[in-house]
């Protein structure tokens, strides 16, 4: 048995157990529920046939006993609802790595949109459905999504970039627990939230808060200075003549607090939306916050702007913030509102502090949310390479050309995926892929691709050994026509392969990686051949190398005359009056063809005479 197949059955096996433990607290929620009916409306009925019977104050007892009873069942019964949630959730994560592992589309959560004019996206099905960005991606903010597809179509790779990537990927692939109590806590946040998540909202109201707190600090010291000032005076008041000046100070204290109230703002709301907003990420803060790092220094230095701060940390603020709130509701009670803020600086104080917490929040939120996206974006690759341990991390550097072994695609099942060995061994070289139709020469143009920008993004390949240097990858595989824009499948076509010559052109270290798919044929016979030999002579000897498949076999008599050109093909073989391919990869020009026998098939008339002569 495989370590794939050994991880399946592990995740179903923790399947069944959640499944038994989901249904198990779904029946004590029940029973509380029905427990907390029967107590509320049982209590009342109770509190009022006691009331009438002897006296309303025992009535009023009993009703209070019952609401205290309620209250302390109703707080039980919300644990019981948070483990389930938390067994839901789990469940969910468990069932979608089984999906990952499967290819099965519908249970994975869809990716981003393709977008235009990138010089792979769409060709190599890095995003869209049924995608490299949706197979990865188990990100849940919208910035850690967006984060993994800008890595996977990095068109300029930086060695180093890639290299420590892969290093925290090796340290993360075997925290599975880790990744998914993280992806937990991200799930339950923001399905609270209806949405995403809260950071980026909150980070934008944190910009628009331009008060700083310095400028409350003059109206603090001259209000504490009135509130200590008046029982100084209204004690003078009875030993010496004088005037009622405590009262005068008491006036003072509440005109500077009316004064101030643009200023500070709405502090109750404030204070409350600020813990809210922040609240809502908790789970996830506090979890990087306490989480030992010990034996991974790597994750430890990544998620280091979590815990070194010590009075600063999320959770620290986030009780501040917490305390501000509550003591803002203060002003629910208007007499006692006044009454205390006569006296005391209460809500100034509370408004200087909140500036304060606002301002220490607003500085770290930032950093905190971009460790959050890249540690998301990184835990999809390590996840990816968790899910599939026959994969590899690649050998990335700048000194070498592209070599493989057992070269597949991770978009295609394993049951049947045909692997390949495949070698560019030096700058300018152009390798000729021939073959008959579904012979599989341009899966093997995209799995050259898709492997390559998964190495780029620090991600595990489909190989069981990749050697690669750095690129600028571009393709030419899905090309198109444009009704909208009035041009031909022809001339998209010679326009992408115009942008190809274009970034070939670009003054640039790095050599082009390019990948053609059946070169010209969008025009004639004889145009193509013309077409295609000229265009293949334009890439000999430059700072490039790649493959091109084509249909065209006198394409291939170039490698007589051009030592840099290289011929491979893949073949077939009719058995049982059906076309049979094995996808395997050999040197050499096709010596077959097979258009013709597909037609005759599926039952399209085809001349003898024709056939024989092709």
């Amino acid at each position: 048995m495989s370590k794939k197949q050994e991880r399946i059955e592990l995740f179903e096996r923790q399947i069944q157990r959640l499944n038994r433990r989901i249904a198990l607290l779904e029946s004590r929620s029940s029973r509380y529920s029905w427990t907390r009916v029967g107590i509320f409306f049982g209590g009342l009925a109770l509190s009022l046939a006691v009331a009438i019977a002897t006296s309303w104050w025992i009535g009023l007892i009993l009703a209070a006993l019952t609401l205290l009873v309620f209250g302390i069942v109703a707080h039980f019964h919300g644990k019981i609802d948070q483990s389930l949630a938390r067994h839901k959730t789990w469940l969910s994560i468990k069932a979608t790595h089984i999906a990952r592992m499967r290819l099965d589309w519908e249970l994975i959560p869809a990716g981003c949109e393709p977008g235009v004019q990138h010089p792979f996206e769409s060709d190599l099905d890095i995003t869209g459905p049924h995608s490299i960005h949706q197979l990865l991606n188990s990100a849940i903010s919208r910035e850690g999504s967006l984060r993994l597809r800008d890595w996977l179509l990095t068109t300029g790779p930086d060695l180093t970039a890639v290299q420590a990537r892969q290093a925290i990927v090796r340290e993360l692939t075997p925290l599975s627990r880790f990744r998914d109590r993280l992806s937990m806590y991200a799930l339950l946040a923001s399905r609270r939230l209806n949405e995403q998540m809260e950071g980026r909202r909150l980070l934008s109201w944190l910009e628009t808060q331009h008060q700083p707190a310095s400028s409350l600090l003059p109206w603090l010291v001259l209000a504490t200075v009135l509130n200590l000032l008046t029982p100084v005076l209204f004690v003078l008041s009875f030993f010496v003549t004088m005037p009622q000046l405590w009262l005068f100070s008491i006036l003072l204290a509440l005109a500077i607090l009316f004064a101030t109230a643009r200023r500070r703002g709405d502090t109750f709301d404030d204070a409350g939306y600020l813990s809210s907003g922040l609240g809502t990420l908790s789970q996830v803060f506090s979890y990087l916050q306490t989480y030992p790092y010990g034996r991974y220094p790597l994750l430890g230095k990544l998620c280091a702007p979590f815990y070194t701060e010590r009075h600063h940390t999320p959770v620290a603020l986030l009780r501040r913030t917490s305390r501000i709130a509550s003591a803002a509701t203060l002003k629910n009670n208007g007499l006692l509102w006044v009454m205390v803020n006569a006296l005391l600086p209460w809500d100034i104080y509370c408004s200087y502090r909140l500036f304060q917490c606002r301002e220490q929040i607003a500085a770290r939120l930032p950093t905190w949310l971009d460790t959050w996206f890249e540690l998301e974006a990184l835990c999809s690759l390590a996840t990816f390479a968790y899910l599939n341990p026959e994969y590899t991390l690649p050998d990335v550097a700048e000194d070498r050309l592209f070599e493989a072994r057992d070269l597949g695609h991770p978009l295609i099942p394993v049951e049947r995926k045909v692997t390949n060995a495949f070698t560019l061994a030096e700058t300018g070289e152009v390798d000729i892929i021939t073959g008959s139709n579904m012979a599989g020469k341009s899966t093997f143009l995209r799995t050259l691709g898709v492997n390559l920008a998964l190495a780029y993004a620090g991600a595990p390949v489909n190989a069981s050994m990749l050697r690669a240097g750095l690129f600028r990858l571009f393709s030419c595989i899905r090309v198109s026509d444009s009704v909208t824009d009035g041009y031909s499948y022809f001339y998209a076509e010679v326009r992408r392969l115009r942008g190809l010559l274009t970034e070939l052109e670009q003054p640039d270290s790095r050599p082009l990686f390019f990948l053609i798919d059946e070169i010209f044929k969008g025009t004639n016979n004889r145009e193509r051949l013309i077409g295609s030999r000229s265009f293949v002579r334009a890439l000999v000897g430059r700072n490039c190398l790649g493959a091109i498949s084509t249909h065209d076999l006198e394409l291939v008599k170039l490698a007589e005359v051009l030592p840099a050109v290289r011929n491979y093909h893949f073949r077939e073989e009719v058995v049982d009056g059906a076309m049979v391919f094995d996808y395997k990869l050999r040197p050499g020009p096709c010596p077959t063809t097979n258009a013709l026998t597909i037609m005759r098939l599926e039952g399209l008339p085809v001349e003898l005479e024709e056939e024989a002569r092709s």
